[in-house]
């Protein structure tokens, strides 16, 4: 047999009292009595709006279903939310985690709705254009900054936040007249010993000196 989850919802305090909760679950049981289907645990969401703030069942069950994929079974789709949008999120977060949603009063699955795949479309679309938009509106804000200043600010190199770190480096690392260039592991002593750090503050290493050197001096 099918395994399923009912899902409840009711808004308000009188209808928590009332038969809200009686009515959905018998609504949900039925359906699944007659299609097949076992219900092995009803989430019920007691006194809260049709927003998607405040939802600690509805969360819970999602959670659950990540690992069960068990068929979710409502009453109707305004027991998810009443607004189209919100209801739209929520099962497209459903259909993210391959989990089919069925109304027992349509006695159909929702994510497979014409209408409301056509509405998912559209906010696709809307979504993919926002999307695009922002791109383009950052490209043309760098192109602004670049006309403007001759080039546009993106992370500092190594030698514009330390300097002093990398004017030392070059010191110790030239070489002499009669000699050998100062090995790496010296470098590194040398650096410690004179209190040097990375630009964040953290010790100087063989392998960050080497990182530092191959970043900042072009070695």
């Amino acid at each position: 047999m099918k395994k399923a989850v009912g899902y409840i919802r009711v808004s308000g305090k009188g209808q928590v009292d009332g038969d809200g909760f009686a009515r959905q679950e018998k609504a949900i049981c039925d359906y699944a009595k007659k299609n097949g289907f076992e219900i092995v645990h009803i989430y019920k969401e007691k006194g809260v709006s049709g927003t998607i703030a405040n939802r600690p069942a509805l969360t819970d069950m999602m959670l659950d279903l990540e690992e069960t994929k068990h068929t979710v079974i409502i009453e109707r789709i305004d027991r998810l939310a009443r607004d189209l949008m919100v209801q739209e999120t929520i099962l497209a977060d459903f259909n993210r985690q391959g989990v089919a949603v069925i109304s027992a009063d349509m006695g159909e699955k929702l994510d497979d709705d014409p209408t409301r795949k056509l509405v998912r479309q559209v906010l696709g679309a809307i979504a993919e254009y926002d999307k695009m938009m922002t791109v383009q509106k950052l490209k043309m804000a760098r192109d602004r900054i670049r006309k403007q200043n001759g080039k546009c600010e993106g992370r500092k190199a190594y030698s514009e936040v330390h300097p002093d770190l990398i004017a030392e480096i070059k010191r110790l690392r030239r070489k002499p007249r009669n000699g050998k260039i100062l090995s790496l592991k010296k470098t590194v002593a040398a650096l410690n010993e004179s209190g040097y750090t990375t630009a964040t503050g953290k010790e100087i290493t063989l392998s960050r000196l080497e990182n530092i050197i191959y970043k900042s001096m072009g070695r």
